[in-house]
């Protein structure tokens, strides 16, 4: 049985940015997965992910924000991560995924980025 997940929204300008609370794992991934397509479906372009409150994230929320990342660059738009605690960086950059999805230190770096392209 899949458990639920909280994931706050805010607005800056033209970005939107998802804030999930807790852990992303093999029990909610694909609620996470739900709520990021529709996002992108709803034409989304621009998003950032802030890991301010995410404590742990599976192999399984890393596979949704890469196919996130993925489809949002289909519709010429950027999927960019930010705020992340340390454990959870070194497994982005042991896996090799900060080489497919931008992973900057916080918000602000993370807005100020060229979202587009």
């Amino acid at each position: 049985m899949a458990s639920n997940i909280d994931v706050q929204e805010e607005r800056e300008g033209d970005v939107l940015i998802m804030i999930p609370v807790g852990r992303i794992d093999s029990s909610n991934a694909p609620i996470f997965e739900r709520l990021v397509k529709d996002r992108i479906d709803d034409g989304e372009t621009k998003i950032v992910v802030d890991f301010t409150k995410l404590s742990f994230i599976s192999s399984s929320g890393m596979r949704v924000l890469l196919i996130g990342a993925k489809n949002i660059q289909s519709n010429q738009g950027k999927l960019v991560l930010c705020s992340m605690r340390d454990s959870i960086r070194e497994i982005f950059s042991i896996s090799g995924f900060d080489t497919i999805i931008p992973v900057v230190q916080d918000r602000i770096a993370a807005i100020d980025l060229p979202l587009t392209g």
